[in-house]
């Protein structure tokens, strides 16, 4: 046997006959191939056919009196065939690497030849099926043409029907290979779970680490690749179904053999389909599936920067994953069709979608509160739909040459296949073919001009030439505009845009686009005289010289072109006159089937041209030419102005941006915040979509960082209408704090002491999380807002890399804010001796601030501001336990100590160092009992007020130092040893005021109680009280309807006085009425200390911040953060503080204000 199927019969006539080899090409369309010859009856002792009166192939039966017939086109010669080195070719039949494989590699029944008069079988027709096999239940029509069957589900032969799902498979020879049953539980096998050779669940997404190369067919065991078929890369309606209601897919089942001419060895391969995300022949699944996946960044393309874009070749490959292909050709027709319908743009209207990295598109704008419905992407793409007719089937060809399997059912049937696509002249394209070859600088000269010349020079000229005719036709771009919207819409009579805003729109949406025409006129008028006056034109670098200082009106342009495209937009969706009219002129022949937006365009992308046509130009000059040097300086020019362009552009579309953003926000039950969204100095620095919890498929939280502050919003659809909805209260960056900024961003050169570092068991083996640790569990960033409403909110990342992207963002700005509001300098006095053992309570400086006294729960301490090494540290000079407020009388060397709510006066000798532990200075004297203390001058004297309050009353005792304790007085040492005994200070006066105090002030010749029912005056000489603030003002309400309220800080300027509580603060005069009625300051925070610099700034003390306020204007200047921050002592020179570091230890530092005021 010779692989050729031998007639059956026993003559020798009969069998010697030669065999008609298989045809492979057109010829096997011959014959048709719904008409089988039938075979004659049986013959001999041979086992019969169980139903004889069916054929292989279903046909009509016919009575053939002509004999056997000589072999058909159908009967395929294996013996005659070519094949390859390491095996034949896959199913398709062709080795042509870039044909598309068809889906017939499922094995079909092999046909047995019609047996000869004498009835012989051939040797192989015991194994092989009867000759009527799977045709039993043949059906034919009306007209007799027969209805080929189909197995269970296959309704049609589609690109997405799945292969005959038989309990069999069956060799090239015939042999049946019986399969095992998959039970419902079963999984499938590693080998019935490929898709091309690779594991669906490995196929990688679409991105920057995605080869765009064909990967290989499973119709082919060499190395050679291959292109999968359309016909196979889209997802069953089945499928579909499954996928949509979390059932797996129904696997499809092919056999893929493979012939060796030298073996008789057979390989199956069961594949199954992965489906694709979307039914891909519709193109609003397609559309929307695509702009929820696609990564818009910042491009660039010819000089001009781009936001929110995306390129050509990343918007295919993503097409590419939606419809599960590695035909690249197939997913750039779909894009084009998105395209078409004006789902994104080219940035410079000029082409379709092209597959290409360096094209740069961009979606079209649309409008805030716009319909989701509005301009919604809607049809269908014909390749990747279903066939029709129900007759349509793989083993035949479909009568309608429109089918979108044909390709396919052409490379069954071995049938030539013409290419589907071809290149036609374009009848959309801006300049006929005819009028481009007529601007070729070659078809403007004679030949004589052109011989004359050498190759480079007519590089150069070509170029040259395209300057000039390129600049033409953007100056009619610009007339067009002139004189087919700008004058139409001036035109009282026709302008659908009423009067009183006609010109605002006009200036919006064109801008001084005129001004850029009148440049522009002017060159191009300069670059014709030159071509006229030589064919052969030697220079033109000093025309652009002359003109490319006048190119300010570009920067302009950019600036406002994106309010005009905003302008355009909204009028042409609320004015049905104005879409009548935009309509009906897009439409003139004129417009060359441009819409405005295109038009609008082309005077930035212009200039980005020039650069690169000068630089053409300059790549073919002779080194003798003026262009050598003429030309780089107009370039250098040029992307100067190209870069002024991107800035101001950039600039206006970040404005833009945050006005849109401003007007759709939403606050809800979220108290409005002013985050001065409008303002022309405000930044959008980063903006993403974040996950509410680690497991969740979408990111439905978009968190934007603007240069001052933090905004999460959750956008909703209502009413077909977007909202963007605030999700929690703005932070702003200065009260910000991120939780893994530490694990993420480690500082350099900082090793972080554990507070439970001295608890067993913990310690360095208790390190950050990695990251991967971190991915198991999301990569969550926790935003923490300090001060009054603060909260703790975790989200989570997509990736690692969004997730530093945040902390380096955050972290710049951060250091951006606190550089630009450094108004003071602040210094370090004291570090790495107070811990968390002995913490600074109180401190007062002596000796002019060269030495603090530090108050402690453990004893009073002296310290050098200035210590001459590290080895000075403070020392206990005091024994006292739990100190809490320590004052200084330099003047009367006194020292008044706040201990165990117990007041004590000592020598201001008891701080030498000399004195021993026993001297007399050592041991104070108690005077009284008080919460606190206070001491000022009033009425000209030197006073100390000790202030000892319940929740009902306060007792103030006031006290006056003795007359004896003076400085300035020698005293010996006798003297010395009798004043420590006796008396430092004596009573002065004592008053009783009926409320809970908190704080006590003194003003020139009053005092001023600070409690429960706010500030109340007293006066020493009468004791008579009364408040400060006048009932009678009614703008001061809401001070007395707020509850809690704590009065804490009372300053005097000039002519008035400003009252600060821990809720705001606002200015008075001296008969308590409001003063600065608009001035009012609502602090962040809730202080426990205010301090004052001058009459410039306030700052408000809390435990997490200080707050700095212009005492001017009350906005805010800037935040200084830090861990348990205590206010020690305010001073003209300076003011003290307390905090804790990130070692655990207490440092005391010092504000400066002097050096940057």
């Amino acid at each position: 046997m010779n692989g050729g199927y031998p007639m059956m019969g026993s003559s020798p006539s009969m069998t010697n006959l030669p065999q008609q080899p298989y045809v492979n090409g057109a010829g096997a369309g011959s014959s048709s191939p719904q008409r089988r010859p039938v075979p004659p009856p049986q013959q001999g002792g041979m086992p019969q056919p169980i139903r004889p009166d069916r054929v292989p192939y279903g046909g009509p039966q016919r009575m053939d009196p002509r004999g056997p017939p000589a072999p058909g086109p159908y009967q395929r010669s294996f013996s005659n065939r070519p094949y390859p080195p390491g095996g034949p070719p896959g199913p398709a039949m062709n080795s042509d690497s870039y044909r598309t494989q068809s889906l017939a590699s499922n094995p079909r029944p092999t046909y047995q030849p019609p047996g000869g008069q004498y009835g012989t079988n051939p040797a192989n027709s015991l194994r092989g099926p009867p000759p009527g096999y799977m045709n039993h239940l043949a059906r034919t029509t009306a007209q007799g043409r027969v209805v080929p069957e189909r197995t269970g589900d296959e309704r049609t032969m589609s690109m997405s029907s799945y292969t005959r799902d038989a309990d069999y498979m069956q060799t090239m020879s015939g042999r049946v290979i019986p399969n095992r049953r998959r039970e419902s539980g079963d999984a499938l096998s590693e080998a019935s779970t490929m898709t091309n050779g690779y594991h669906p669940d490995r196929i990688p997404p679409p991105g920057p680490y995605v080869n765009g190369g064909r990967q290989p067919s499973s119709g082919s065991m060499t190395s050679q690749s291959r292109t999968m078929s359309m016909a196979s890369t889209v997802a069953s309606p089945y499928a579909m179904a499954g996928a949509a209601d979390g059932t797996s897919p129904r696997p499809s089942v092919s056999g893929a053999h493979r012939t060796n001419s030298q073996a008789t060895a057979t390989s199956t391969m069961v594949a199954q389909k992965r489906p694709s995300l979307v039914y891909g022949a519709l193109l609003s699944n397609v559309a929307q599936a695509f702009r929820e996946r696609i990564a818009m960044t910042e491009k660039e393309k010819d000089g001009l920067v781009y936001k929110s874009a995306f390129s050509g070749y990343e918007a295919v490959d993503l097409i590419s994953y939606i419809i599960r292909t590695s035909d690249r050709n197939l997913a750039l027709l779909l894009g084009r069709s998105l395209d078409a319908q004006k789902f994104f743009h080219e940035v410079a209207y000029a082409h379709r979608l092209r597959d290409s990295q360096t094209e740069v598109y961009q979606f079209r704008e649309t409008l805030a509160g716009d319909d989701i419905g509005s301009g919604e992407v809607n049809g269908v793409f014909t390749l990747l739909t279903e066939c029709y007719s129900p007759t349509c089937n793989r083993d035949n060809l479909c009568y309608s040459i429109a089918c979108p399997r044909r390709l396919e059912q052409q490379q069954r049937l071995n049938m030539k296949v013409t290419p589907g696509l071809k290149r036609e002249t374009s009848r959309s394209s801006l300049h006929d073919e005819a009028e481009n070859e007529q601007k070729l600088w070659i078809n403007t000269v004679s030949k004589e001009i052109s011989d004359s010349v050498s190759d480079k020079e007519k590089k150069r000229q070509e170029v040259i030439s395209e300057i000039m005719y390129t600049e033409r036709d953007f100056v009619k771009d610009l007339e067009y505009l002139r004189d087919f919207w700008i004058k139409p819409l001036r035109t009282p009579e026709i302008s659908p845009i009423p009067e009183h805003r006609r010109e605002k729109f006009i200036r919006t949406v064109f801008s001084n686009c005129q001004e850029v025409h009148s440049v522009n006129a002017r060159m191009a008028s300069s670059l014709t005289r030159r071509q006229q006056q030589n064919p052969v034109v030697r220079n033109l670098g000093d025309i652009f010289l002359e003109y490319v200082g006048q190119f300010h009106p570009f920067i302009k342009y950019g600036a406002n072109q994106l309010f005009g495209k905003f302008e355009f937009e909204k009028e042409k969706s609320s004015n049905p006159a104005f879409a009548r009219f935009v309509e009906q002129t897009e439409r003139l022949k004129e417009s060359r089937k441009l819409e405005l937006n295109g038009y609008l365009t082309k005077p930035t992308t212009r200039l980005a041209r020039y650069p690169l046509l000068l630089e053409n130009v300059l790549k073919y000059t002779a080194e003798d030419n003026p262009d050598k040097t003429d030309v780089p300086k107009a370039i250098e020019a040029i992307r100067k102005t190209l870069s002024r362009v991107n800035e101001e552009s950039g600039k206006a579309e970040n404005h833009y941006n945050l006005m849109s953003l401003n007007a759709q926000l939403k606050w809800g039950s979220i108290p409005h915040m002013d985050l001065k969204l409008t303002e022309e100095s405000r930044q959008l620095i980063f903006k993403s979509n974040l996950k509410k919890t680690p497991t969740s498929e979408q990111a439905d939280v978009t968190a934007y960082l603007f240069d001052h502050a933090v905004l999460l919003v959750r956008v909703k659809v209502v009413n077909k209408k977007e909202e963007v909805r605030v999700y929690r209260k703005p932070i702003p960056l200065e009260l910000l704090q991120i939780k893994e900024m530490d694990a993420v961003l480690p500082r350099m050169g900082i090793t972080k002491r554990p507070s439970s570092s001295m608890i067993p068991g913990v310690g360095r083996s208790q390190a950050r999380p990695s990251a991967a640790a971190d991915g198991a569990n999301g990569f969550p960033i926790t935003f923490k807002g300090l001060g009054k409403g603060g909260y703790e909110l975790t989200l989570y990342c997509t990736s690692q890399i969004q997730r530093e992207k945040w902390m380096e963002h955050i972290q710049t700005q951060k250091e951006k804010l606190s550089e630009r509001h450094k108004i003071f300098t602040m210094t370090k006095l004291s570090e790495g001796f107070f811990n968390t053992t002995v913490k600074i309570n109180c401190c007062r400086p002596i000796d002019g601030g060269r030495k603090l006294v530090i108050g402690t729960d453990f004893g009073v301490y002296l310290s050098d501001r200035k210590p001459k090494d590290a080895s000075h540290k403070p020392r206990r000079l005091l024994e006292v336990r739990l100190v809490s407020q320590v004052e200084v009388l330099e003047q009367h060397q006194i020292l008044i100590v706040l201990a165990d709510k117990a007041v004590y006066t000592y020598p201001l000798e008891a701080l030498d160092p000399e004195e021993g532990p026993g001297a007399p200075s050592k041991r104070g004297r108690r005077i009284c009992h008080a919460n606190y203390i206070n001491a000022g001058m009033c009425n000209g004297q030197t006073l100390v007020c000790c202030v000892k309050s319940s929740s009902l009353s306060s007792t103030v005792k006031v006290f006056e130092p003795m007359d004896s304790m003076t400085k300035g007085k020698k005293k010996s040492g006798f003297a010395k040893m009798l004043a420590s005994g006796q008396e430092m200070l004596k009573p002065y006066n004592e008053f009783y005021i009926p409320m809970e105090s908190n704080s006590i002030h003194f003003l020139r010749s009053k005092l001023c109680v600070g409690g429960a029912k706010g500030f109340e005056i007293v006066s020493l000489e009468t004791l008579e009280t009364q408040s400060l603030l006048d009932q009678a003002d009614t703008s001061l309400d809401f001070v007395a309807r707020r509850e809690n309220v704590k009065p804490i800080y009372i300053e005097r300027n000039t002519s008035e006085f400003l009252l600060c509580y821990n809720d705001f603060s606002f200015y008075v005069n001296k008969n308590g009425w409001r003063a600065r009625g608009d001035w009012k300051i609502l602090w962040e925070g809730s202080p426990q200390a205010f301090a004052t610099w001058g009459e410039k700034y306030i700052l408000a003390f809390e435990p997490e911040f200080i707050e700095i306020r212009s005492a001017e204007s009350g906005g805010l200047v800037c935040i200084q953060t830090h861990k348990n921050i205590r206010f020690l002592h305010q001073s003209t020179r300076e003011i003290l503080f307390a905090y804790e570091d990130e070692m655990g230890e207490d440092v005391i530092a010092s504000l400066d204000f002097w050096g940057r005021s």
